[in-house]
């Protein structure tokens, strides 16, 4: 139970990462916030997991207006926040794989801020209250894009931000506060069935293991992160890769 006790907000709960991160943290005796965009991915997740000791709503990490909402009913039930995992992120738009020239400042600028509002929300909102209580876990989902990607221009350069907004966090909230990222390599959620499959053979070749992740595999990174175990990891960001290198 290297988490009785602990109290867990994770934003992207309804997705595959999100709800194996959830399943894995409640095993381990945590109590949790849970968001997502889709009411009804949140649903599956709550039912799924099937516990009394949750507070789940549906909001949208790009929202300010919906996360204070959900921060705020969280703080509600619960009185405080001690560990904040946040999944949301991705691609917005149609098509992941796609040549720089062939994209449009929108796009660009709606995957950065669909992979970085979440984290500057939750932490501008729950990292004062981690600082006075002396105790805090922090958790962001980079990529190894992030070291760039041929037409994934946009993903991986907000991915490397990801990164470094980690790293500036950790330097920010020391003492009191570890804040580390995981850097997924492919993983087995409902995006790989809308990949090309060049861009998954390109992958795999360049995977250690030869496999595709499973959301399990970043649920048990996530867990450790978040576990007094790892009390004296913080800035960095974690390949779960299967062996794909991550350095820029």
């Amino acid at each position: 139970m290297q988490l009785e006790a602990k109290i867990a907000l994770i934003t992207g709960a309804g997705g595959p990462m999100g709800a194996a991160i959830a399943f894995r943290f409640a095993r381990e005796g945590a109590a949790l916030a849970l968001s997502d965009i889709s009411a009804g991915r949140l649903a599956a997740t709550v039912a799924g997991l099937g516990l009394a000791n949750i507070f789940a709503d549906r909001a949208s990490a790009t929202e300010e207006a919906e996360m204070e909402r959900l921060i705020d009913g969280a703080l509600a039930r619960f009185g405080r926040i001690d560990i904040i995992v946040n999944v949301v992120g991705g691609v917005r738009f149609a098509g992941a794989s796609r040549p720089l020239l062939e994209s449009n400042l929108q796009a660009f600028r709606d995957t950065m801020e669909f992979n970085l509002a979440g984290i500057f929300l939750t932490a501008r909102r729950l990292v004062p209250g981690m600082r006075e209580r002396g105790h805090g876990r922090i958790v962001n989902i980079s990529s190894v894009a992030m070291t760039g990607l041929a037409n994934m221009a946009a993903y991986g350069a907000a991915k490397a931000a990801v990164a470094s907004l980690t790293r500036t966090m950790a330097i920010e909230f020391a003492p009191e506060i570890t804040v580390n990222a995981i850097a997924p390599s492919l993983i087995n959620t409902g995006a790989v069935e809308r990949m090309d499959r060049e861009l998954i053979n390109r992958y795999l070749d360049a995977t250690l293991l030869r496999r595709i992740g499973e959301p399990e595999d970043i649920a048990n990174a996530a867990l450790f992160l978040a576990s007094d175990e790892a009390s004296f990891i913080t800035g960095i960001n974690l390949p779960v890769s299967g062996g794909m290198q991550t350095t820029l």
